[in-house]
């Protein structure tokens, strides 16, 4: 995979771990590094306040991720392993599959160190700082979403030896990207990918278009994604104790059946058995 999009001095000059970390060299960042970081959370802020289910929001509080300029790891990282023993490794892209398991399975999550340019604000191919930091860390901070992402990671080392792992990654993409959930005060966001996108943080709640479907584990891990446009399908759960108590469950009869019928629903079909929630 190419990064050449990624334009940061400071990645260039390092040379990751064995695991791919690398220094975050905060005091590097520039003044208008900062002040896109700071551009991005306002007006996310803003759009959010009434759309983000309250733990994204009191993630967000309790981190202190208000703070002006992209967080420092060196104080982010105490106060998010204080609350569920998580911490935020920097690294200088996207990397392998069994490299991002591994350290979602220890309780870490990479975040990648650049962020986008004023040019970006809308849309980059590859996560940056803001996304991974303000669109994942906060839910982090829940102990349920926090077990649950460790499980995942669990069992993504386990689906790389399956050989089930795009079945599994669509659980990912519906659910810690995309997903929302059906709270007291109605439809609200949890996914990263969404709470991190402007267009897409009104588009996933208002518009009429997308289909809106009960959480169903089987369903979702046979759902195609796209990655380069506003979702055409969101799947909803319950709450955070319903995507951990899915795995928990043995997955190998799952992908048995898999292997056994591969059928698979395009990204904005729908089936009998779907629950659609308006």
């Amino acid at each position: 995979m190419s990064h050449s999009n990624i334009q940061d001095p400071v990645i260039s000059r390092q040379t990751p771990r064995s695991d791919f970390s690398i220094d975050q060299c905060w005091l590097e960042y520039t003044a208008d590094e900062h002040a896109v970081w700071d551009l991005l959370y306002a007006r996310q802020l803003d759009i959010l306040k009434d759309r983000a289910a309250p733990e994204f929001l009191k993630g967000l509080k309790t981190l202190e991720l208000s703070r002006t300029g992209i967080p420092d790891l060196k104080r982010l990282n105490p106060a998010l392993k204080a609350l569920t023993g998580w911490e935020i490794i920097m690294v200088p892209h996207l990397v392998p599959d069994d490299v991002f398991f591994t350290h979602l399975a220890n309780r870490r999550f990479p975040a990648g160190r650049f962020i986008r340019r004023r040019d970006q604000l809308d849309y980059l191919q590859e996560p940056d700082v803001f996304h991974d930091i303000f669109g994942h860390v906060p839910m982090l901070a829940n102990p349920v979403f926090a077990d649950y992402m460790q499980a995942y990671g669990q069992g993504g080392l386990r689906a790389l030896n399956l050989g089930t792992l795009k079945n599994l990654a669509r659980l990912y993409w519906y659910t810690v990207e995309f997903g929302l959930i059906d709270s007291p005060e109605g439809l609200r966001i949890y996914g990263a990918g969404i709470v991190s996108s402007f267009g897409e943080s009104q588009y996933a709640l208002e518009n009429s278009e997308p289909n809106r479907i009960a959480f169903e584990l089987n369903r979702i891990m046979r759902t195609e994604y796209e990655i380069d446009k506003f979702q055409k399908s969101y799947f909803v759960i319950n709450d955070y104790n319903q995507l951990f108590d899915a795995t928990q469950q043995d997955f190998g009869p799952i992908y048995e059946r898999l292997k056994a019928d591969t059928t698979s629903y395009g990204t904005d079909q729908i089936i009998a058995a779907d629950s659609l929630i308006r």
